[in-house]
């Protein structure tokens, strides 16, 4: 069994009316997999506030979930609302892990600058925005799986001191 939970939603306007498939929600549940993570709920919506909201709040706030992703809606185009939705229900920002993602993501492509993901604290839940294409939120998290067990951790209350807490892989 898992120490953690985690979900997987998708953000796309064409995926959600089957116009394209979803890779990189089925992708990230795979990797979260195989680091140790239950994957407890996976969903995909159209770039729309309140539809994205509603997955969020019933899985942070209802299903308790440890953590939870999103793919897609990052970016500068009119339909990318996925920080939008998600900024107005965190408790914290946790400006620092979207700042790794953008640099690491900055060695690999200029387009990474014009990022706007988020991650942050809402409850005793880690909420992280990627990138909607399969490669890139791959690589996002990638950068983050590190810091992940021990966010959660803290998160959720651990008085351990932050040394002493084991680093998973």
């Amino acid at each position: 069994m898992s120490q953690y939970t985690c979900a997987i939603l998708t953000t796309s306007d064409k995926g959600a009316i089957g116009e394209r498939e979803d890779t990189s929600g089925p992708a990230l549940a795979q990797r979260l997999t195989a680091a140790g993570f239950t994957v407890a709920a996976q969903n995909l919506v159209p770039d729309q506030i309140e539809a994205i909201r509603e997955v969020l709040l019933d899985w942070v706030d209802e299903k308790g979930i440890d953590l939870v992703v999103t793919t897609g809606g990052t970016g500068v185009s009119p339909s990318d609302v996925t920080p939008e939705a998600t900024r107005p229900l965190l408790d914290k920002e946790i400006p620092g892990m979207a700042e790794a993602m953008r640099a690491a993501s900055l060695r690999l492509t200029p387009h990474a600058m014009i990022s706007r993901a988020i991650t942050g604290i809402r409850g005793r839940s880690l909420i992280i925005n990627l990138p909607g294409s399969r490669k890139a939120a791959l690589e996002n998290l990638e950068v983050l799986m590190p810091a992940i067990p021990h966010a959660i951790d803290k998160i959720q209350g651990s008085t351990a001191d932050c040394a002493a807490l084991p680093q998973k892989k």
